[in-house]
């Protein structure tokens, strides 16, 4: 017999050599980036008589409904505001700015007419030592921005995604190597087997050509009768899901011309629905909020904070929805004034009924005491508004077979609710057996 060389030491080599280039991707792979040193520049002593961080408390607990740092609101700029009048002179103003006006005083008068004659609120609550701590932190240099302009994000983002990526590249080209290699050794399996077949005189059996599926298919009736009839019943399944859609515009999520995010306003800052949409206790139907409610709140807020920014919504993305919203009402953020001009806002509609269909909210927001989310999900989690609930008539019947009539103060469904729970034999009585079944209730 003849010898062949050893195949098994060349293979150990190779496996070795494979081994040790995988063992060096893994251990740099898991090794992590030093993080860079961050140069944190420390804030300068702002005021040698105050502390800063609690002039932040103070300032945002009195100061920032009506005042910013660095742009114009309700009142001033505050940044800075230590190198235009003496501390003396701000201790009064904050005291009692209406009594240093009337005093005549000319700086007073001025920064009272240069802000719309707007009265300031009195602070006498305040020490002079806690406006030390609020000049002190207004005092302070104004910070540069922390992300990069436009791309700045993203660069850094693709030069970790890059950093990471030479070790990714290491093991990816590992695993084609072991692929590779695995190919090449079963081409060679392959071909001493040929060799071993053919020495040995024997003959390797050819594959019978056999018949195609299809033909296969078509011979047997029975499998064809039984498809056929597979396919009717899908069909007329699929026809009958989509006829049941037309006209359910459920997840209907449609790009408002002003972008109105639900997750702050009724979420993180808890604003009752009701209080935007207040025709919805009165009235048949909720009512889009005039613009005007909006510059209740809006007309101090021109800006969002730092924190509400996501990352799909930057903080300049909201900001510049608040200056639409100026816009469409003629207000100058600058003058703090209406200019008059105003521009219509095409709000897109995303429930709508149809017109033989009558629904009342007023009867199922203040009668019935139904939260809005029953009906519109948990909007209080939508950054867009969508439509939650399918609105159909099932789905309306379903609501009025399960829900009890809440009677508690009720006096209106006193009587009927007396006489129906009798005749049922229940404490309770759902829409449904008080008649909210009835077609007339709904259709008119």
């Amino acid at each position: 017999m003849k010898k062949v060389g050893n195949h098994n030491s060349n293979s150990r080599k190779l496996f070795l050599s494979l081994a040790l280039m995988l063992s060096i991707s893994v251990a740099s792979f898991a090794q992590d980036a030093a993080p860079a040193a961050a140069d944190a520049t420390a804030a300068p002593a702002a005021s040698s008589g105050g502390d800063a961080a609690k002039g932040k408390e103070l300032f945002n607990t009195n100061c920032a409904a009506c005042h910013k740092l660095d742009a114009k609101s309700t009142g001033p700029a505050l940044r800075g505001i230590s190198a235009k009048h003496d501390m003396a002179w701000i201790y009064k103003w904050v005291h009692n700015s209406g009594d240093l006006i009337k005093s005549g005083d000319a700086a007073a008068v001025k920064v009272f007419e240069e802000n719309n004659k707007v009265p300031m609120t009195p602070f006498p609550q305040l020490s002079e030592g806690d406006i030390d701590n609020i000049i002190a932190y207004t005092s302070e240099p104004k910070a540069e921005a922390a992300a990069a302009p436009a791309g700045g994000a993203a660069t850094v983002a693709v030069g970790a995604s890059q950093e990471d990526g030479v070790s990714n590249n290491v093991i990816l080209g590992a695993l084609s190597l072991v692929m590779a290699i695995l190919i090449v050794m079963l081409v060679l399996v392959n071909k001493v087997l040929r060799k071993v077949a053919a020495a040995n005189g024997i003959e390797v059996a050819k594959k019978e050509p056999t018949l195609p599926i299809w033909k296969a298919f078509v011979k047997n009736q029975f499998l064809v009768l039984v498809s056929a009839i597979f396919m009717l019943l899908a069909g007329a399944y699929l026809v009958y899901g989509f006829l049941m859609q037309v006209g359910v515009d459920q997840d209907y999520q449609p790009i408002q011309p002003i972008h109105y995010s639900h997750k702050i306003h009724a979420g993180d800052n808890e604003i009752n629905c009701k209080y935007c949409h207040s025709a919805s206790r009165v009235s048949k139907t909720a009512g889009i909020p005039s613009l005007n409610v909006c510059m209740n709140c809006h007309k101090s807020i021109s800006e969002v904070a730092e924190t509400t920014a996501t990352p799909e919504y930057s903080k300049a993305f909201y900001d510049a929805q608040i200056q639409k919203l100026y816009k469409a009402v003629g207000w100058d953020a600058g003058t703090q004034s209406y200019t008059g001009k105003t521009e219509p806002v095409k709000w897109v509609r995303i429930h709508n009924l149809p017109d033989f269909v009558y629904f009342n909210h007023s009867q199922h927001v203040t009668v019935a005491g139904i939260e809005c989310q029953t009906c519109h999900g948990p909007v209080q989690e939508f950054e867009i508004m969508k439509q939650f609930s399918p609105l159909t008539m099932g789905w309306c019947v379903n609501c009025h077979r399960k829900t009890d009539v809440k009677m508690e103060g009720n006096e209106y469904y006193k009587k009927i609710h007396e006489e129906l729970s009798k005749k049922y034999g229940v404490d309770k009585l759902t829409a449904a057996q008080m008649g909210g079944l009835e077609c007339g209730k709904c259709h008119y």
